[in-house]
């Protein structure tokens, strides 16, 4: 049975959150001489002189509007990469501790583990499909293993993970799941965030980088039960999103309309790539996908990638990873940017 009290750190659970000026207030007033600011403001404007609110809140009821979920069950991250460090560092204990990854996947799960000595253990997707492998993932579950991480839709595959899988794992783990969601917004299948009310174990990372387009901002958000949320907001800096971000990503979800535009404008044109990359003649293998890209296997994807580099166009090569050999990763682009992708490509087999 999952027991988040027994999963926290030792050390986590004794620690006294530093307490920051602008958390010891809360209401309205129109003189602030706390926090040992500059009160008479900043080359900018007279706001960023001022902390800004340390848990979000007002950004946190925008996204709760959009998502449904709670705001308390939220913590925003200085991009999901943030999320990730704080999930590691609050629930493994270095060097004794463990986390599970199913690679191919995202490499920051394996960076941040290593950052905070925690052991990785790898249990690798088939090789079929690029589906989890739920016998080998039983077998190398420990009693030190605290979080599995599931990248759905995965990267740098593309596909989504089957969602009985990811049951399965969250009905006999009984300690944290995670599941990231960095593109779910480019896949038909639904988001586990209706399923956090049913699992106390499970937790879900987003981001604003991909779908919202605002990967230069660097936010991510965790969502999971109130009670986890409460340990992570212990642990994190106590102005980890500025001012400007709060802002911003404020304004950037009063165009829910122009997002989901754009989500449908890229799954069509993420169908048209496809298709034009599989009619070349050293495409082997254009794999199925939920996400703004796509894995392409092809005859010598090196010299391909080399080839696109030198005429300005970049793409990933993904052929060092495990599984991805002779793969290269395609962002999903605008249509001028597909078209001189093709157009180079078509030049690359003449050549």
């Amino acid at each position: 049975m999952f027991d988040l009290d027994k999963l926290v750190r030792p050390n986590i659970k004794a620690l006294k959150p530093y307490s920051s000026a602008r958390s010891e207030f809360s209401g309205s007033a129109s003189v602030f001489l706390d926090a040992n600011e500059n009160s008479f403001g900043s080359p900018l404007t007279k706001w960023y002189n001022r902390y800004p609110d340390p848990l979000q809140w007002e950004l946190k009821r925008k996204i709760q509007a959009i998502k449904n979920v709670p705001a308390e069950s939220m913590l925003l991250g200085n991009g999901s990469d943030e999320c990730i460090d704080l999930l590691i560092r609050a629930f493994c204990e270095p060097g004794i501790d463990r986390i599970l990854v199913c690679p191919p996947t995202y490499g920051m799960y394996e960076v941040y583990a290593q950052v905070n000595n925690v052991p990785v253990d790898f249990v690798p997707l088939r090789a079929e499909d690029f589906q989890l492998d739920l016998e080998g993932i039983e077998g190398a579950l420990t009693a030190s293993t605290k979080l599995i991480f599931l990248c759905s839709p995965n990267n740098p595959t593309g596909n989504s993970l089957y969602r009985e899988d990811i049951e399965m794992i969250l009905n006999n783990f009984d300690n944290l799941v995670v599941v990231d969601e960095a593109y779910i917004n480019y896949s038909r299948n639904r988001s586990f965030l209706s399923e956090l009310k049913d699992y106390p174990n499970l937790v879900v990372l987003q981001t604003f980088s991909k779908a919202w387009g605002l990967a230069a901002l660097r936010l991510g958000v965790t969502y999971a039960s109130p009670a986890l949320i409460d340990v992570l907001n212990k642990i994190k800096p106590p102005y980890n999103i500025n001012a400007a971000t709060q802002e911003i990503a404020l304004k950037a979800l009063e165009g829910l309309e122009e997002v989901n535009s754009m989500i449908r404008e890229t799954v069509q044109e993420r169908s048209a790539l496809s298709d034009a990359l599989a009619a070349l003649p050293f495409v082997q293998k254009i794999f199925p996908t939920d996400a703004n890209f796509l894995l392409a296997r092809m005859t010598d994807a090196t010299a391909v990638y080399e080839y696109l580099r030198d005429r300005g166009i970049i793409v990933r090569n993904r052929s060092n990873v495990l599984l991805c050999d002779d793969c290269l990763r395609i962002t999903v682009g605008t249509p001028g940017q597909d078209e001189k992708l093709i157009n180079a490509l078509k030049e690359y087999t003449n050549a």
